[in-house]
């Protein structure tokens, strides 16, 4: 199995692929297995649908860019 590094700060998302991350998103809201030969940006879309759509608990990474999304907004 693929071992993959959460992103965590806006910097790492930014060098991410917005469409990736939007098909990602979309599969884990939906529970599907992601695969070893999905991008980063898809993974990270999924573990954030995975997240909203109930199927696995919040963690310190999506927290960590949470945080820091909230703080350049101010």
């Amino acid at each position: 199995m693929l071992h993959r590094q959460p992103v965590c700060t806006l910097g790492a998302l930014a060098t991410l692929d917005s469409d990736e991350i939007v098909e990602g998103y979309l599969d884990g809201r939906e529970n599907f297995p992601c695969g070893d030969n999905r991008s980063r940006s898809y993974w990270h879309g999924r573990r954030n649908g995975m997240m909203d759509g109930g199927h696995m608990d919040r963690d310190w990474a999506s927290s960590m860019l949470a945080k820091q999304y909230v703080e350049k907004r101010r």
